[in-house]
């Protein structure tokens, strides 16, 4: 008798050590599902890499910037989280940024050497790699909408000034007289540059490659949207650089450079000087990367923008893979960015450290 109530008692230690080995491993597995889970990331944000130190930003300023973050993030995070589609929650996002005075694009953009405020976009949809975008316009309010309906209403992928802007107009897009994109910022900013123009000695070899141009406002703003169908889009919206002269046209429109998106890897947007981005076609080497050499989003960006700082430039990039991995490196002293994760968290960041 004794010897079967010991066998019982073992047998029930065994049974209960088994349950408790059960119940642990689902635990495991439950905080490893969470945390994967968290960390997909379905919508990334950037509003433009430069010389942005806290030193010379006061505290409203700040949280002006980070407010403006957030509200974009959530804009296109409700996009998404209502199933729309990755494309509507870029342009969306976009507009926001666009709209505010704090960005280099649309109303917060940067005035040329002949005062005027020249502004570019692109917009691509990873499903189908339909593509739009339009350069050196003045009239148009959204940007990075009129990028769309290109792709999405005309046979082109790039329209540019005059042209860009009738079409715009044939299609019922908002036109603005170029007066509403003054600020008095921008203007000082064209004034200070003008002024820094004159004093110097150029070399126009070295300028050619880079060497003779300081950080004259970079700036753009961007978007990189996972939908929960899997699909990816991109979309960059510029006002180009502070005092440019002859038309000037950087990276952001070129498809490739600095805007690109494919369901089979990866979408891209970046900012920063946009003839290195142009030069290394960085937005596209980040996704041949990804596909060639099978490359994380986190090494292929880091790689790619290793290039640019190679030859000379700077700037930043937001990427975001077909598995909501995302990626945003900049060599600057910060980069305005944020990101929403598949559960609402939102994250925003403006400094290096």
């Amino acid at each position: 008798m004794y010897i079967f109530t010991r066998l019982n008692r073992i047998n029930e230690v065994k049974v209960k050590l088994f349950l408790r080995s059960i119940l642990l491993f689902a635990v495991l597995i439950n905080v490893v599902q969470a945390q994967n889970k968290a960390e997909k990331y379905v919508l990334v944000i950037h509003g433009g890499a430069g010389t942005i130190e806290r030193g010379r930003m006061t505290a409203e300023q700040e949280q002006a910037y980070r407010d403006k973050l957030k509200e974009a993030l959530q804009v296109g995070y409700d996009v998404i989280k209502q199933h729309g589609s990755a494309l509507d929650a870029v342009e969306k996002t976009v507009r926001v940024l666009e709209d505010s005075p704090l960005f280099n694009a649309g109303k917060g953009a940067v005035f040329t050497h002949d005062g005027k405020n020249e502004l570019d976009a692109a917009v691509m949809d990873g499903k189908t790699l339909s593509a739009g975008a339009v350069a050196g316009v003045t009239t148009l309010r959204n940007p990075i909408s009129a990028a769309r309906a290109v792709m999405e209403k005309s046979e082109h992928v790039l329209l540019a000034r005059e042209g860009a802007e009738a079409f715009a107009k044939e299609v019922g897009l908002a036109i603005v007289d170029p007066s509403y994109f003054y600020t008095k910022e921008r203007w000082d900013g064209l004034q200070r540059a003008r002024q820094q123009d004159a004093k110097k000695q150029v070399n126009h070899a070295t300028e050619r490659l880079g060497g003779g141009i300081q950080d004259y406002k970079f700036g753009t703003v961007g978007c990189v949207a996972l939908d929960d169908q899997g699909n990816l889009a991109a979309g960059t919206s510029t006002g180009g650089m502070t005092n440019k002269k002859f038309g000037r046209i950087g990276d952001a429109p070129i498809i490739g450079a600095g805007t690109y998106a494919n369901n089979e890897s990866v979408a891209v947007s970046c900012t920063g000087w946009g003839e290195f981005y142009i030069r290394n076609v960085v937005a596209y080497d980040i996704a041949a990367l990804m596909e060639y050499k099978n490359l994380s989003v986190k090494e292929a960006a880091e790689t790619s923008l290793a290039k640019v700082a190679k030859g000379g430039g700077n700037g930043g990039l937001i990427a975001l893979d077909k598995e909501g991995n995302m990626a945003m490196p900049f060599n600057t002293s910060g980069m305005y960015r944020g990101a929403v994760t598949e559960e609402g968290v939102v994250e925003v960041e403006i400094y290096k450290d």
